[in-house]
């Protein structure tokens, strides 16, 4: 069967869940998703009208040309010298890096672009923000922080146009869910071993580390049982040693050759996962079918919880889990410690208190009341 040619520019994707998608690409220019139902094919009355579509929005915005030859002392030319610096490649891990460079280059370079840097000032940066959430806003200074260090010290601009903005309060939250033993127990109850969502689980509960380094481990970085490596998002070093409950799983799923030397996590088509995003999204879906609210990075949580309530002191969190400075570390300590203490005023309540049945803890109320 011959295969359809797709119309001029048109690109076609499959993506890591086996959709197919298409972008239109015009030189010069960014790609431009074309907006389209799955069943609709290309060459259709609706393709074309979408295709159409997709090409008006690219004509109109003059910004969206990106072959332009930067102007010298523009935030443009600022933001491709900071890009190519050792201080934005040397000096921020790869996904930070990835992160940064997609806060400054839409909320900075599509709209500012050709403004000089010199002239940026504080108003401007907040009426950026205004229109940002509050955790948004705080990785947009973050950004900007780096990048307005890079300015200065070229001379590009001669004051901090962020010292005087102002960021809007985070409501309380807790951060991602820590996996409790019962929610370990009721995901590996629903996933047996040696399937990919056992694996999964284990490699990430047992190593204790994030998604974007779980999808980078294998056997070429084991050697005598320790798994050494570096993070992805900061470079901080670790070398741990494989714990009981995943070399054993890890040897069901040799057995069966479905863990190749590379990675030990992959797709259900045996390839490694296209990103952190997709594995998480894939792990996400195992954790709704085993009815738990937990999701990946939760586990790293409940690693740090359990190795604290195992007497490890904030230095050993830190090696083990990669952390560069000992807040992290501290605070799982702190949380270990509060319930150890509280597990203790129990005991003595307990030691001091006649037990007339251990299977009717009541039976205590009533027998100080005879």
């Amino acid at each position: 069967m011959t295969r359809q040619k797709l119309p001029k520019h048109v690109q076609a994707y499959v993506t890591p869940w086996g959709k197919q998608v298409y972008y239109l690409r015009l030189p010069g220019r960014p790609k431009i998703r074309i907006q389209v139902a799955d069943d609709v094919l290309p060459w259709s009355p609706t393709f074309n009208a979408a295709l159409e579509a997709a090409t008006e929005k690219l004509s109109v915005d003059s910004k969206q040309i990106v072959n332009r030859p930067p102007v010298a002392g523009t935030v443009n030319a600022a933001l491709i010298g900071y890009y190519d610096s050792t201080v934005f490649k040397d000096g921020l891990g790869k996904t930070t890096q990835q992160n940064r460079r997609a806060i400054l280059e839409r909320l900075i370079r599509t709209e500012h672009g050709d403004k000089r840097t010199h002239m940026m000032h504080a108003q401007a940066l907040q009426a950026i923000m205004s229109k940002l959430k509050p955790n948004p806003q705080r990785n947009f200074k973050r950004s900007m922080r780096h990048f307005i260090k890079y300015c200065i010290g070229l001379g590009l601009m001669t004051a901090d146009p962020l010292a005087s903005v102002t960021l809007t309060d985070r409501p309380k939250s807790k951060g991602f869910h820590a996996w409790t033993d019962d929610e370990v127990e009721q995901y590996r109850a629903k996933h047996k071993p040696g399937t990919k969502a056992r694996l999964a689980l284990e490699v990430l509960l047992m190593t204790g580390h994030a998604r974007s380094d779980v999808v980078r481990m294998g056997d070429q970085r084991v050697k005598g049982g320790r798994l050494t490596m570096a993070r992805q998002k900061t470079g901080t070093a670790f070398s741990i040693q494989l714990l009981p409950e995943l070399v054993a799983e890890l040897a069901l799923h040799r057995r069966d050759g479905a863990v190749s030397s590379m990675v030990w996590l992959t797709t259900e088509r045996g390839t490694p996962f296209g990103s952190a995003a997709s594995f998480g999204n894939w792990f996400a879906a195992q954790c709704r079918e085993a009815g738990v609210p937990g999701r990946a990075h939760g586990l790293r949580k409940a690693s740090a919880i359990r190795q604290a309530m195992h007497g490890a002191t904030p230095y050993e969190l830190m090696a083990w889990h990669g952390w560069k400075t000992i807040d992290e570390a501290q605070r799982y300590c702190e949380q270990a410690n509060k319930m150890r203490l509280a597990d203790n005023a129990a005991a003595k309540l307990i030691s001091g208190t006649k037990i007339v049945s251990a299977a009717d803890p009541l039976s205590q109320i009533a027998e100080k009341h005879q």
